[in-house]
């Protein structure tokens, strides 16, 4: 079997109620701003953001009942560098009244999950760098959370 040459994410896409709201929202607490308007019918149907720091390019679609059906979903994990820019985006979601699950050890890396955007999307974030103990190859991670186990895959 061949398998095909992909190139990482092109861009998130996100079902959203009210454009306007989740591109303020993403603006504030992301630092994602507006780089392209998606116009159908004469009515602004969607927009393209980007990040200028290295997020991933994110796009939003005006899709309410979309937009409901997933609140509570986490699509996707946002990388970030190492722990200390995990730990001050906490900080930076803290100072902004936002409730998040905090920064916490994961199997490889750390992780800040628990943020919701206006939708209800859960968001999460995890550090690249990784544990010096970290496992290498597949594993198992048993009951995530203070108590998880990790083991080789058999």
């Amino acid at each position: 079997m061949t398998v095909p040459t992909l190139a990482g994410i092109h861009h998130l896409k996100l079902p959203v109620r009210d454009l306007q709201r989740s591109a303020d929202w993403y603006g504030e607490v992301l630092g994602y701003r507006v780089v392209i308007e998606f116009v159908e019918q004469g009515e602004l149907a969607g927009l393209a953001m980007e990040q200028p720091d290295g997020g991933p390019p994110l796009a939003l679609r005006l899709d309410p009942a979309r937009a409901e059906a997933a609140a509570g979903f986490g699509y996707f994990g946002i990388g970030v560098p190492d722990y200390p820019r995990l730990t001050s985006l906490a900080a930076r979601l803290d100072e902004l009244g936002l409730r998040h699950g905090g920064v916490h050890r994961a199997s490889e890396g750390w992780i800040l999950p628990m943020l919701h955007d206006p939708d209800g999307h859960e968001l999460g974030f995890y550090t690249h760098a990784r544990h010096e103990d970290a496992p290498t190859g597949p594993h198992r991670v048993h009951d995530p959370g203070p108590n998880m186990r990790v083991e080789p895959m058999v």
